[in-house]
């Protein structure tokens, strides 16, 4: 019974992810950079036009992303592009994390089907929001007080 009821569920993860790349499986099913990050010296909490929101946070030493994590209530998709945006951050000046678009996401996961490019746009607007929010808090620290971020 136990293997009959595999199968069936072998086949359901196939049908569900039938159209996306290997990329966006992994990313979806074992999203990297989950969490928050206390303290973060950026933040951003984008919600999109499907309604999913997405988080970033930003830890910056020397000008660089050295440590990017994101939350989402969204779908799979979203979720997939939320880890990947922050793979592509880390490591990015901020000038370089303001530049990440749309397209940088989907070509990271090997593209989505068109009923999904947006979760990549929303993962894209998240991070320049969140890079935003350094600039803002580096040039005006006093703003840290008044900066609302969800900690999860």
């Amino acid at each position: 019974m136990a293997s009959e009821l595999d199968k069936i569920a072998e086949e359901l993860q196939k049908e569900m992810w039938a159209g996306y790349s290997e990329v966006v499986i992994d990313h979806a099913q074992n999203p990297r950079n989950l969490g928050s990050i206390r303290n973060a010296d950026g933040f951003a909490s984008v919600t999109g036009p499907c309604g999913d929101t997405m988080e970033i946070w930003l830890k910056v030493r020397n000008g660089a992303i050295k440590q990017a994590t994101f939350w989402t209530d969204g779908c799979g998709t979203t979720i997939a592009a939320g880890s990947m945006v922050t793979e592509l951050a880390k490591g990015k000046t901020i000038a370089n994390a303001l530049r990440i678009t749309q397209q940088d996401v989907l070509d990271a996961l090997g593209g989505l089907p068109e009923e999904s490019v947006h979760c990549a746009l929303l993962a894209a607007n998240t991070v320049k929001e969140a890079a935003k929010d350094y600039l803002t808090i580096r040039n005006e620290p006093w703003k840290r007080a008044y900066r609302k971020t969800s900690q999860l």
